[in-house]
């Protein structure tokens, strides 16, 4: 596992940059480069789920501020990816400051809140600590060898001494490494100290975090090939392991242990990603039908859904409403189930509940509006408006929402409403030159001084000042 920023990705990115500037005179070199860093260099894939996602922030929050940090500045990131993994990185929505992101294999095949508890902790230690913006100044300063490297193989290959080009290349980028990790691994141990303490301070115990590194060195250990992202961006490291038992140990809270509340809610949101994520044939061997607990219910409700095999599913939810009727998560995979089954109407009825349930819960909110836009009933599509509103306040970065508001207005024949909202979903998106178009058409047809006018206006500026950025840097 690589509890931490993918700052060896940035390395490789970079070279890659680098490389491709030198294609026209060595171009076997990026094709070699592409071969041993694609793995690298991969983007991620962001899954949105309220349930999960509140879950992580009641772990998250408490430890922020016991760092000092404004628990409103960190966004929490689910990324799909089966590694145990999570990373601080810089934030993908703001000009300055870092989120987290946790991968899916992270929830799925850890055993306790309190091992996530303590990743977390680690992951905050990085932000409190300012690693992601120190890590790419060590990154800037790696890469001095590295380009020396590169300048000497070119040189040598184009007077004719391709062995000795590509050496120049390989040392320098082997020095590159080298010293970027013997900083990276300084950090992390640092990081592991600062997680400690937040735990602490929360008077919660850091065994979790102990389990996780013992556990993922020992795995590393016996299989070479072991969670290469956690070897590369992470050296193991018994000194450090040491160091962070003796902390363990010498806290009063080491033998704290999550309560059984806690627990249960743990092992439901690890069901429902496993029951969405894996296999349904997986699935059901890990919760097989004679297993009638609520994780188990809850996991195959979702491996039936995506069969999809709609009446088993229902039945799994329906059996969970029974036992616990004011869980707005049930009422809001109720409603899914429905809206899949092309029943809109019928799936109105369980997305209210669960807004009713949860009214500041912006995802679920725009579910309900799909489900009455759906309906094409010019009275629902209303009332979808109106859900949207709020949950677009609560969330503006939700481009879905964005996309199904401008259904809603464009339903309502109301297109200058449907253009701002679709400049409003290209924006959060980063699509700024579509963002600037719809903005202006918007802003052609509604009537000046409106907040509607005023935020068609704020796009335009925005998004052309960000363009003009662009073009200015080539």
């Amino acid at each position: 596992m690589a509890f931490c920023n993918p700052r060896i990705r940035l390395i490789a990115g970079r070279l890659k940059a680098v490389l491709r500037a030198l294609a026209f005179v060595a171009p076997t070199l990026v094709t070699l480069l592409a071969a041993t860093t694609s793995a690298s260099a991969q983007g991620i894939e962001i899954i949105r789920d309220t349930e999960i996602e509140r879950v992580l922030y009641s772990y998250e929050r408490p430890l922020l501020r016991a760092a000092g940090v404004d628990p409103s500045t960190i966004h929490i990131y689910l990324n799909a990816d089966p590694a145990i993994n999570a990373f601080a990185a810089q934030s993908p929505l703001e000009s300055e400051g870092e989120d987290i992101f946790v991968n899916t294999g992270l929830l799925t095949q850890l055993k306790s809140p309190n091992e996530v508890k303590g990743v977390l902790a680690h992951e905050t230690g990085h932000i409190a600590g300012g690693d992601v913006i120190r890590g790419a100044m060590a990154m800037q300063k790696a890469t001095i060898p590295m380009l020396l490297g590169i300048l000497v193989g070119v040189v040598a290959m184009v007077a004719g001494g391709g062995a000795a080009g590509m050496g120049a290349f390989v040392l320098g980028q082997q020095a590159a490494m080298s010293q970027y990790l013997e900083f990276s691994r300084a950090q992390e141990s640092t990081a592991d100290q600062r997680g400690v303490t937040y735990l602490t301070r929360t008077h919660q115990s850091a065994e979790g975090m102990l389990h996780v590194f013992e556990m993922l060195a020992q795995q590393q250990r016996m299989s070479a090939d072991f969670n290469k992202t956690f070897i590369s961006d992470h050296p193991a490291d018994d000194i450090r392991i040491d160091e962070l038992r003796k902390r363990v140990d010498a806290s009063p809270y080491k033998d704290v242990k999550d309560s059984p509340a806690v627990v249960h809610e743990y092992h439901m949101i690890q069901a429902k990603l496993i029951g969405y994520l894996d296999k349904p044939s997986d699935v059901l061997r890990r919760y097989p039908p004679s297993d009638n607990s609520d994780e188990a219910l809850y996991a195959r409700a979702m491996a039936y859904f995506r069969e999809p095999d709609f009446g088993k599913a229902l039945s799994q939810i329906q059996t969970l409403i029974k036992r616990e009727p004011k869980n707005p998560y049930f009422w809001e995979m109720y409603g899914q189930i429905l809206v899949e089954m092309s029943k809109p109407r019928a799936g109105i009825i369980p997305y209210q509940k669960a807004v009713d349930l949860l009214p500041d819960a912006p995802l679920i909110r725009v579910s309900l509006a799909a489900a009455q836009i759906a309906t094409n009933e010019r009275p629902q599509v209303k009332a979808a408006v109106s859900n949207l509103q709020v949950a677009m306040q609560q969330d503006r970065t939700n481009t879905f929402g964005w996309y199904e508001e401008a259904q809603a207005y464009s339903t309502l024949g109301d297109q200058p409403m449907a253009d701002l909202a679709t400049a409003e979903r290209y924006y959060w998106s980063g699509g700024m030159q579509a963002a600037a178009v719809f903005a202006n058409r918007a802003a052609h047809k509604l009537k000046p001084g409106t907040i509607a006018w005023q935020r068609a206006s704020d796009i335009i500026s925005t998004a052309t000042s960000l363009l003009r950025e662009q073009h200015d840097r080539g």
